[in-house]
């Protein structure tokens, strides 16, 4: 077991979950307890559930009410405020399930909620399709060959510079509303990435999705 956080939040559920032995802390919000529910999650491994509560059951109360974390604040997202508190845990590293789908403003939503805690806490979200984080300046990605790699600025990042992609970059910019770096994979088993200024989210995927096209954007 690591010193590592696994959180749920109310997106799409992933329809295979992760080996939970691999995190010594983890937690959901209230919408995810439904769907963790259904898919036969060991709610006994919950440290807290995070929320209003104002869709459990009396009997969820009489269960698992000591896991409950009442968050009322409507100025922030239950995302933020699951993060507030596994920070304030003392954890760093945090996986996130859940982010991505539905309704596309609560996906936007959590980009802009992990890009308040980039700074703090290495966040990394998972879905069915990829992973991705707000990237340090430099990373070095290994065993990676074949695999789809997107690039996006929030909103600008300068002086992309990249190796080991099939379509590489030198000292660019990408720019949320002129040029963005999607749709890229790797042609080589080890990928390097670096950037100057700005922030840039990668986007680790398979390329032998039905959605990848191929298109450098």
């Amino acid at each position: 077991m690591t010193d590592k956080a696994l959180l749920f939040i109310n997106g799409i559920p992933p329809k295979n979950l992760p080996e939970i032995t691999e995190y010594s802390l983890i937690a959901c919000s209230d919408g995810a307890f439904h769907y963790l529910k259904e898919q036969n999650f060991p709610v006994e491994r919950l440290d807290f559930i995070s929320g209003d509560f104002d869709s459990h059951s009396g009997n969820d109360e009489n269960i698992y009410g000591n896991k409950f974390i009442y968050t009322p604040d409507q100025d922030k997202t239950d995302f933020q405020k699951s993060l507030e508190i596994i920070k304030e845990k003392g954890y760093k590293t945090i996986d996130v399930y859940g982010g991505s789908g539905g309704e596309m403003d609560h996906f936007l939503g959590n980009l802009t909620v992990a890009f308040l805690f980039k700074e703090d806490l290495k966040i990394t979200f998972f879905d069915d399709y990829s992973q991705y984080y707000f990237a340090p300046k430099k990373v070095v990605l290994n065993g990676i060959k074949n695999q789809l790699i997107s690039l996006y600025p929030f909103p600008v990042a300068k002086d992309v510079t990249t190796t080991g992609l099939n379509w590489p970059l030198n000292k660019e910019t990408l720019n949320i509303t002129t040029r963005i770096g999607t749709r890229n994979f790797a042609k080589e088993d080890t990928v390097t990435i670096e950037f100057q200024s700005g922030d840039l989210i990668i986007f680790t995927g398979n390329k032998d999705s039905e959605n990848f096209n191929g298109i450098l954007k």
